[in-house]
């Protein structure tokens, strides 16, 4: 395929370290092959990993320099020969692993998504990460069934805010916990929760998590937080429950008590949606397929509580790192 040869604006990491280190500069626009799609990016979502991934702590380590960015909106500007699934023009998500910070992305055509007629660019680009790995983790890993309750940990983040609102569509009673009050009553009037558990000012809340539950413990557990949560979840699961380890947004990988799986016959189960997707794409469609009807029939309710120009991206990976925001934040190029 030709080359557009032209320069864009990117956010590269020209050196593994903190936000600061990521310069904004030209760059020309990225390659592609036959069964690649080229898009115009409109914004791109902030996750997680997008710290990890510049520092060097996360499971893949592109070649420097890279721009971090897994996930962005935008329309198509061309596709490979080879691509059959979308056209010119059309709006699209782009999965990108990295190299979304910028204002082309190319992607293989089974990483692209049609967008929703009626979602915008913005919600768009925050969608696929969180959604995407919540869907998979609640679903394919984590079996929820109606009438079981789900606990979701760090519940005012990315993850955490989606796999309430999906957990809400499977028809499971959801408790959430986090560390602030504040955010926690937001998410709860955002969701319709009747229950929040602080698990920062509370240190009995696998306690408080069983009384909800009347004695039973909650059937599944959602936890992108890791560290110390993981034990105290063992010990508030129901018989039969599943636990989903999703990340480790708490910064430590814990050790877990064997005994404790033992005695509350439960499952431990990864959850690595980005292998699923690239092992299984289209059930990774498919996943998406019913997300996006949700969303058209307005069942689904993504949070965006933040946009800033891709030129800040720094300040953007630092309100994440920071734990300041609910839901996303996204990053806008034009």
């Amino acid at each position: 395929m030709h080359h557009y040869n032209a320069l864009m604006k990117a956010i590269l990491c020209r050196e593994l370290g903190p936000p600061e280190t990521l310069t904004f500069e030209d760059i020309p626009s990225p390659n592609m092959g036959p069964a690649d799609v080229r898009i115009n990016v409109h914004a791109a979502g902030v996750n997680f990993p997008d710290l990890l991934i510049i520092e060097g702590k996360y499971q893949f380590r592109p070649e420097i320099p890279f721009s971090p960015g897994a996930e962005v909106s935008g329309d198509v500007l061309e596709t490979g020969s080879q691509v059959t699934r979308v056209r010119k023009g059309d709006r699209v998500i782009g999965i990108s692993r990295w190299n979304g910070f910028a204002e082309e992305v190319v992607v293989p055509e089974e990483r692209c998504l049609q967008m929703p007629p009626n979602m915008t660019y913005q919600v768009g680009a925050g969608f696929p990460m969180t959604y995407g790995t919540s869907y998979h983790a609640l679903v394919q890993r984590g079996q929820l069934r109606p009438g079981e309750t789900l606990l979701v940990h760090g519940a005012s983040g990315g993850v955490g805010t989606a796999a309430l609102d999906i957990g809400r569509n499977l028809g499971a009673s959801l408790i959430a916990t986090g560390g602030d009050d504040k955010k926690l009553q937001a998410i709860a009037t955002q969701y319709g929760l009747s229950h929040t558990v602080n698990y920062q000012t509370n240190p009995l809340w696998k306690e408080e998590v069983k009384t909800l539950t009347g004695g039973r413990g909650a059937d599944v557990i959602y936890d992108p937080v890791g560290g110390a949560v993981l034990e105290q979840s063992l010990r508030c699961i129901n018989w039969n429950g599943r636990v989903l380890i999703v990340g480790f947004a708490s910064g430590s990988i814990p050790k877990i008590p064997a005994n404790l799986v033992l005695l509350k016959g439960c499952q431990v189960v990864g959850v690595f949606w980005g292998a699923f997707l690239t092992r299984t794409p289209s059930d990774n469609l498919q996943n998406f397929q019913t997300l996006f009807d949700w969303f058209e029939t307005d069942r689904l309710n993504p949070i965006v509580s933040k946009t800033l120009p891709l030129s800040r991206a720094c300040d953007a990976l630092n309100l994440l790192r920071d734990r300041t925001i609910i839901g996303k934040v996204v990053l806008t190029m034009r």
